[in-house]
């Protein structure tokens, strides 16, 4: 048997180059790891005791005129983002005048559909005042609805 050594040394540096092209086109390729946050539905940007409205009333903000005003409370300017603006819808849920503290607005659930977002609320009293007085509080709750959708609240 012959050996060739012409056909040996093509053999040689085609594998090379091979190996040459495989480690580039390797390392040349950058890995791609898509990351995907899911975003709450909902957040509550603050629950308060007192402060609200003198009567009950569930007011929904969606036209960035209206939330730009919750940007004047520095408690609130804290947790809005300026595109939130023009990406979420905001709920104000006062209960206006209340003898009993400890009064406080439970969300009991969000619930998005495929064209509009569901708030069911509830009441919840307290009767941990032990004053023969009535003391009146007026609580209230601010809600940041992470979406544009049209909002219904029960």
């Amino acid at each position: 048997m012959k050996f060739n050594n012409s056909s040996f040394i093509k053999n040689i540096y085609v594998l090379r180059m091979l190996v040459i092209f495989s480690l580039l086109l390797l390392f040349s390729c950058k890995s791609v790891t898509k990351t995907t946050t899911t975003q709450k539905l909902y957040e509550v940007l603050t629950e308060q005791q007192d402060g609200g409205a003198h009567i009950r009333f569930f007011e929904i903000l969606s036209e960035p005129r209206e939330i730009k005003m919750l940007l004047s409370d520095a408690n609130l300017r804290k947790k809005i983002k300026q595109e939130d603006i023009n990406t979420c819808n905001f709920i104000i849920l006062n209960l206006g005048e209340k003898e009993i503290s400890g009064s406080s607005i439970l969300i009991k659930s969000i619930i998005e559909t495929n064209d509009k977002i569901i708030v069911e609320i509830e009441e919840i009293q307290s009767n941990s005042s032990n004053s023969k007085l009535p003391e009146y509080i007026y609580p209230y709750t601010i809600v940041k609805i992470n979406s544009k959708k049209e909002l219904v609240v029960k």
